[in-house]
């Protein structure tokens, strides 16, 4: 039986489960579905949207639009990895040059300006690769006055969805809410003061690395993603789609009433 842990400050909270025996997710998919389960109040809602981060993020965010009945779409943010150590984060960045470094890494390691000039240039042709790619001409989503649920497969540092962050609060968004299923919970509280609102099913201790806590845990390629945001956008289209009724003459006083 996983356990709760609700922790406050001012509007924001943010809902762990320690969860027994280091339980792992079977799936981003599964995951998804699970948080899905603590955003049932903004389910059939139009002003929702859910902002997945590619690519890990995706599986998990369709499952939450696909549960809730709402829309989705991708924001595209990079972590910037150390050279040779590319899954630790030095920082992030995102679609428009938005970025975040994390100062104490970069004064730990000694980390030249012109490397971390190098690993931005590189990781922001690449954001502007997938934008196109995945996009394909459609303009970006209107996040004004929108519910937005920022979601990802995991966070570590933190550094990449606090870059999510701060783009989409430059939108003014009527709320926004981070939703991912797992996380160090000194991260939570460090990005409690920056949303509205924070989900996190499970904040293991020792957390070492997001991986480690799915049973399934392979790369999400740039095929999914798009095949992802194809089908829950037609799922959302056939919802909304409406009835087409016509009138067929009977020969009698009245009509006959045809609904498809």
């Amino acid at each position: 039986m996983a356990r709760s842990r609700i922790f406050h400050r001012g509007d924001c909270y943010a809902i762990g489960i320690a969860m027994d025996n280091q339980k792992r997710f079977k799936n981003r998919v599964q995951a998804g579905e699970l948080l899905a389960r603590r955003l049932t109040a903004y389910a059939g809602r139009d002003d929702v949207i859910v902002l997945a981060l590619p690519r890990g993020g995706v599986p998990v965010g369709a499952a939450i639009a696909r549960k809730l009945e709402v829309s989705l779409d991708v924001l595209l943010v990079h972590k910037l990895g150390l050279p040779g150590r590319e899954e630790y984060a030095m920082g992030a960045i995102a679609s428009g040059g938005v970025c975040i470094l994390q100062a104490e890494v970069l004064s730990a390691l000694d980390i030249a300006p012109e490397v971390i000039e190098e690993v931005s240039q590189r990781e922001m042709r690449e954001i502007k690769r997938r934008e196109k790619l995945y996009r394909a001409g459609r303009p970006a989503p209107q996040l004004r006055e929108r519910v937005v649920i920022l979601a990802d497969d995991g966070l570590a540092t933190g550094s990449t969805m606090q870059v999510a962050v701060h783009v989409v609060r430059e939108l003014n968004p009527a709320r926004l809410i981070v939703a991912v299923p797992v996380a160090p919970q000194e991260t939570c509280e460090k990005l409690k003061s920056e949303a509205d609102e924070i989900i996190c099913l499970s904040m293991p201790e020792p957390f070492h690395a997001v991986g480690l806590w799915y049973e399934n845990f392979e790369q999400t390629s740039d095929g999914e993603v798009t095949s992802l945001l194809e089908e829950v956008e037609k799922e959302r289209a056939q919802r909304t789609r409406p009835l087409h009724v016509s009138r067929k003459k009977t020969g009698g006083a009245g009509d006959a009433v045809h609904t498809k």
